[in-house]
């Protein structure tokens, strides 16, 4: 006899891009999964979320997690190369993106508030793409899968 949905709520998402999966209190945890428009070759903007931070854990395949500096803009990019069942806290007001591999699957924890009026997009230009893709290639040796 299956459990009562009062007391567990089961969820699960298996098809492209991001998905909410719980929305409770102030919060949301949602799944991104592959989507073509990140492939590092298609990433042409960084985000930011003004009013709280955003936390991901990769679950599998890989993910690379780009940081800007810059307060109007993204400034200077760096990135880190997700480690699977690792916590990343992107902190408040910090311009983000990330490119997955087709297997990849992130857990992502946000305020359930977290929307594109508090969540401003700034555009990369050519020098920062092109830092993206040498930082794509250089972690991941040409293996995306």
């Amino acid at each position: 006899m299956p459990i009562d949905t009062s007391l567990l709520e089961i969820r699960s998402h298996q098809a492209p891009a991001f998905l909410p999966l719980v929305d409770f209190g102030s919060w949301r945890v949602a799944v991104l999964n592959f989507i073509d428009h990140l492939l590092p070759e298609n990433l042409h903007n960084m985000q930011r979320h003004d009013e709280t931070d955003e936390v991901f854990v990769l679950l599998k395949g890989r993910c690379i997690l780009f940081i800007g500096d810059g307060e109007d803009e993204a400034g200077t990019i760096e990135a880190v190369d997700m480690v699977p069942q690792t916590l990343y806290n992107v902190k408040q007001g910090t311009w983000h993106n990330h490119t997955l591999s087709e297997d990849a699957s992130v857990l992502v924890i946000e305020n359930r508030e977290t929307n594109l009026e508090n969540s401003p997009f700034c555009d990369i230009n050519l020098e920062q793409k092109s830092e993206i893709l040498a930082l794509t290639q250089r972690l991941w040796e040409n293996n995306i899968k």
